[in-house]
């Protein structure tokens, strides 16, 4: 019988608490049961193993993600609502480097974490329509424009930034630049 209030949701809650407190590599099953205060094989009633468990989290992160950014970017258009997509992704990226690490890598195809990263990436592509992008070029904008987010993202959670200019200029740069670099989306070779 499944111990009272142990359910993949809560388990998905104790392993993100694992996740960012200890980072990634500390998430166990193990790690996880300690923290619910039951033995590893009371999790697998819930969840069928650690990969699963992982898959759970990253559906968890990508949809908080996305609802952040249809939050932020709601109600905007053209460069006030990419800023509003930049600046939101890349705090989120920082405040949570460790959930957001599971964010890199593509989902697996037909699972729940390819649809979560489907609506993510429909966020992206909204607001690329603002600047007269869709189709394949869009894709490729898209693509650019969480490159461009995720470098910058990743330096700074690594404390990779040491000189003395500020940051947030340099990340405002960063966003006029790909706003800039925009029109040249359009000018892709198609086929």
């Amino acid at each position: 019988m499944p111990r009272a209030g142990l359910t993949p949701s809560a388990i998905v809650e104790l392993a993100l608490g694992v996740v960012d407190e200890d980072g990634l590599p500390a998430l166990t099953l193990t790690a996880v049961a300690k923290r619910a205060g039951v033995a590893v094989p009371a999790l697998y009633k819930h969840i069928r193993n650690l990969d699963e468990l992982v898959h759970l989290l990253r559906v968890r992160i990508i949809e908080d993600l996305t609802e952040l950014l249809t939050t932020d970017c709601v109600g905007r258009s053209g460069p006030d609502a990419l800023r509003a997509l930049a600046d939101t992704f890349r705090a989120y990226a920082v405040a949570n480097p460790h959930r957001y690490a599971l964010t890199v890598q593509a989902a697996p195809p037909n699972t729940r974490e390819a649809e979560a990263a489907v609506r993510m990436l429909t966020v992206f592509l909204a607001v690329l329509r603002g600047f007269g992008l869709d189709g394949p070029n869009a894709i490729h904008a898209a693509r650019a424009l969480r490159a461009a987010c995720h470098g910058f993202a990743a330096i700074q959670a690594a404390g990779g930034f040491g000189l003395a200019e500020d940051v947030d200029v340099s990340y405002d740069l960063l966003v006029r630049m790909v706003i800039q670099g925009l029109p040249l989306a359009r000018e892709l070779p198609t086929g």
